[in-house]
């Protein structure tokens, strides 16, 4: 039985291994490639808003009455318009998109500011503000360039998010390999 659970976990570490080079590869496409890149999360996005809309609707009438059922009705409608918004419309959908991310670097980085003043006497808290900083600038850096950021900001973005994703998944499962190799189980009688 512990010769079954050594290979099932040696296997799916590898699947996790394959998945996180795949993520890898991706991200460095969507490195070169921001603004194809933006647009194909843009149309992600579109078909989750829609899918989202539809769940939001079929569950509106399965929790509350009345007003609630309405109020989660037009919000799932809502929903439907915007992703069937940025489907029809990608370019503009990204523009859009790009202007949402500034906004939420710019709330991010003051947030972070601010958590920086409450957590001043902290050891290590000098981070949070340097992370606040950079989130300003970076917020800065896109919200001043729009319109013209929005052709590698959300691409570029997101292509680090996944290399690092990707990074992160192929060492755990390397560690999670090694670890197996390196536990004695016990033998089965």
């Amino acid at each position: 039985m512990a010769e079954t659970m050594v290979g099932s976990i040696k296997r799916a570490s590898g699947w996790s291994i394959a998945l996180g080079i795949i993520m890898i590869i991706a991200g460095i496409i969507a490195i070169f490639a921001p603004w194809e890149a933006g647009l194909v999360i843009t149309l992600v996005v579109g078909w989750s808003a829609i899918f989202n809309g539809a769940a939001q609707i079929v569950f509106a009438f399965r929790t509350h009455g009345g007003l609630h059922i309405a109020l989660e009705v037009i919000l799932g409608i809502i929903y439907i318009i915007a992703g069937i918004f940025l489907l029809m419309h990608p370019r503009s959908g990204l523009l859009a998109l790009t202007l949402v991310l500034a906004s939420l670097f710019l709330i991010e980085g003051l947030l972070d500011v601010v958590l920086y003043f409450n957590l001043r006497p902290a050891r290590g808290a000098g981070w949070v503000l340097f992370d606040g900083l950079v989130t300003l600038l970076l917020a800065g850096f896109i919200g001043f360039h729009w319109p013209s950021s929005s052709a590698w900001a959300i691409g570029t973005l997101v292509g680090v998010s996944m290399i690092m994703s990707g990074v992160a998944r192929v060492m755990m499962s390397l560690g999670i390999r090694k670890l197996t190799q390196t536990t004695s189980l016990p033998k089965a009688a």
